[in-house]
């Protein structure tokens, strides 16, 4: 990790300072953070922005009952994934950044994913019509079964946030974010009272806030918040959220 963003983290950020206060717990035996993307499907059809939510299963032992965005580990399959489009050359770079293991095809193994763990989560299928010329086995066939295939030149960097050590469980997370006119399929019964995600609600920007939520994920929401109101650029510095002896630091990529 040697960039130059690594040199001016902050911990007097306001959502630095509310995950010190707030994400205290570390009683687990310490593990290795795994790769993770999680996607933000973002509404801004109407006057007020809305976000897709998922309720995570009362009966999990991580995160139960809790609002969450569908995501979830990155799998050998995602990194063999091809897509029509690729990511904006500046979403790409900055996914790249302070990495223990720098590579080529993280950045767009990371963003498919994403798009994967939202279909086999909530059976919304994302992109365009067409075909790639080799698609591996297992769930990126049934995402092409619909004829539907990826497309990631939309898509935005949200953030990012490792878990702390002494977790349950610990995540280098990916939060990604695209807008909902990229719904392009819906397969029915995907959630039900015995999945994974037991609900999924659209909930306006603020009121999700509200929300029963990760403290991660509340303070992800209030980065949206701030990129919507920028335009959603590119260029927008990304933060980066991780901690260091009990204190969380956020940096800009």
């Amino acid at each position: 990790m040697t960039d130059k963003a690594a040199a001016q983290p902050s911990k007097e950020h306001d959502n630095a300072k509310f995950m010190t206060a707030f994400d205290r717990e570390r009683k687990w035996p310490n593990v290795r953070p795994k790769l993770a993307a999680t996607l933000i499907l973002l509404d801004r059809s109407g006057e007020i922005p809305k976000v897709l939510m998922g309720k995570r299963h009362a009966g999990h032992k991580f995160m139960a009952g809790k609002f969450v965005f569908p995501g979830g580990r990155i799998e050998a399959a995602d990194r063999k994934m091809q897509a029509l489009a690729p990511l904006p050359a500046l979403v790409d770079e900055k996914l790249a950044k302070r990495r223990v293991k720098p590579s080529k095809t993280l950045p767009r193994a990371l963003a498919l994913a994403a798009m994967r763990e939202m279909f086999e989560e909530t059976g919304l299928v994302l992109g365009r019509p067409g075909a790639v010329d080799k698609v591996p086995e297992g769930d990126w066939t049934d995402f092409m079964q619909h004829g539907i295939a990826p497309d990631l030149s939309e898509i935005r960097f949200i953030a990012r946030a490792i878990t702390p050590p002494k977790r349950p469980k610990r995540f280098d997370t990916t939060f990604l974010c695209l807008d909902a006119t990229w719904i392009a399929h819906r397969i029915e019964g995907v959630v039900t009272p015995d999945t994974e995600l037991v609900e999924l609600v659209w909930v306006p920007l603020k009121e999700a806030q509200e929300l029963d939520l990760p403290h991660i994920t509340r303070v992800v929401l209030k980065e949206l918040e701030g990129r919507i109101a920028d335009g959603m650029k590119h260029d927008t510095p990304t933060p980066f959220y991780y901690e260091k002896q009990r204190v969380w630091f956020r940096e800009e990529l």
